[in-house]
């Protein structure tokens, strides 16, 4: 990576896989990033970099890799593997992190006398995944095979989205008379079958339909039905 490329990703700004910082603040923080970075598409942290985009670089690179070592090392189970480039800007560096998509999610930021919690990409923010996100992130990674089976609570959750657009996990417990963790369980496994998607705001999810009408949706449960390898 060299000082063009950097101001490629300087211009586009923050964003889905790129975030910025001017120095690091503390490790816990950056393993937040880390971790969504690996949970999700992968992306960039650019260190030296202000919010606004002014590059300014770092003082000391050796004192900022430690930390950010030690972010993606120790506070990120498993860990996060991590590929550095440092680049020279007006006699200091900027320090461009990227992270890959990971083949071995949920990743989660681990703080000592704290909870694990695991952080996703939401547009540019780094936020904590519902239970329902870690199901689907386990699932992604996970070799066992997918029962898909289509009854009346699937249909009426079919067309209640075709009509309403958007339903969250407790709205379709109340829907159908079955407890959340059932309702969550059903909506995990028609994420993972492609057939509805997950959307994860700030505070909480909600699921619409993967494609915009139900005779798409029912090709593609013929195409998955009963049994499927992930």
């Amino acid at each position: 990576m060299n000082i063009r490329h950097i101001k490629m990703l300087v211009e586009a700004g923050e964003g889905f896989e790129i975030e910025f910082k001017r120095k690091v603040s503390s490790p816990e923080k950056i393993a937040r990033t880390l971790c969504a970075f690996a949970n999700t598409d992968g992306g960039t942290i650019l260190f030296g970099v202000d919010d606004d985009g002014t590059m300014v670089g770092v003082d000391s690179e050796k004192t900022e890799i430690d930390q950010i070592r030690e972010a993606g090392e120790v506070h990120c189970f498993p860990p996060v593997p991590l590929h550095v480039s440092f680049v020279p800007y007006r006699h200091r560096d900027i320090i461009a992190v990227t992270v890959d998509k990971s083949d071995r999610k949920p990743h989660a930021v681990h703080i000592p006398g704290g909870t694990p919690s695991v952080y996703i990409r939401v547009e540019d923010n780094s936020v904590i995944a519902s239970k329902e996100v870690i199901k689907v992130l386990k699932d992604e990674v996970s070799q066992k095979e997918l029962v898909l089976a289509i009854g009346g609570n699937e249909r009426t959750l079919f067309d209640y989205l075709e009509q309403y657009h958007r339903i969250t996990v407790q709205e379709f417990a109340e829907l159908v008379n079955v407890s959340r963790r059932r309702a969550s369980r059903i909506l995990t496994t028609l994420v993972r079958a492609g057939v509805i998607r997950i959307h994860t705001l700030e505070r909480s999810d909600f699921f619409t339909l993967a494609s915009n009408d139900v005779q798409s949706v029912n090709t593609r449960i013929t195409q998955s039905r009963m049994l499927r390898k992930h």
